[in-house]
């Protein structure tokens, strides 16, 4: 599985990242997190709002910092 957190590096980035990263290590997930911090690579995506989450390819989250429970959803 990869998981890609989109956005420029602010602090709900950042909270994204970190909430991601816990809850692929709670579930022990075999998933590769990777930050992408790029606009135009962000924006070739179609993400215009940020903290963006894409899972797999899909964008499973845009311009918000996701719950744990939502992001463990998103990890089955």
């Amino acid at each position: 599985m990869e998981i890609k957190i989109l956005g420029p590096g602010c602090a709900r980035c950042e909270k994204t990242a970190k909430l991601v990263q816990a809850v692929v290590a709670d579930t022990g997930a075999d998933a590769r997190v990777e930050k992408v911090t790029d606009m135009m690579q962000i924006a070739g995506f179609g993400v215009v709002s940020t903290p963006a989450v894409m899972v797999d390819g899909e964008i499973k989250s845009t311009g918000k910092v996701p719950k744990k429970d939502e992001i463990a959803g998103w990890l089955k």
